[in-house]
């Protein structure tokens, strides 16, 4: 699978809130590092990532682009409440071995109304 196609599937994948389908689309050692969080390494710890956020928040990802170059897919997106954001993902051989992902995470915080850490 093309880079662009997976990300089209992980895209149909994450709408639907499936955790474990999702999981399924990287590596064991992959890692996932949403930047205004810390990374997230390996496939089990990203399939408990994702169903600890999707229990969160109902989360929607519209695309606005995906752009493909080599081993790389890069996806612009936003959601219905208009926060805006872009993932960067490196594909080798048909799945996720690193993302990248860049996101407002205290506008996310009040959109969904969850609490906001003091640091």
């Amino acid at each position: 699978m093309k880079p662009k196609e997976l990300i089209n599937k992980w895209v149909e994948i994450f709408n639907k809130g499936n955790a474990d389908e999702l999981a399924e689309l990287y590596w064991d050692d992959a890692i996932n590092h949403q930047v205004a969080n810390d990374p997230v390494i390996g496939k089990e710890s990203i399939r408990e990532m994702f169903r600890r956020e999707f229990a969160q928040a109902d989360m929607v990802c519209i695309i606005e682009n995906i752009f493909e170059d080599g081993q790389w897919a890069i996806l612009e997106w936003k959601d219905p409440l208009g926060l805006r954001g872009c993932g960067f993902f490196h594909i080798v051989n048909g799945k996720i071995i690193t993302q990248r992902g860049y996101w407002d995470k205290l506008s996310f915080l009040r959109m969904h109304k969850l609490p906001i850490p003091n640091e």
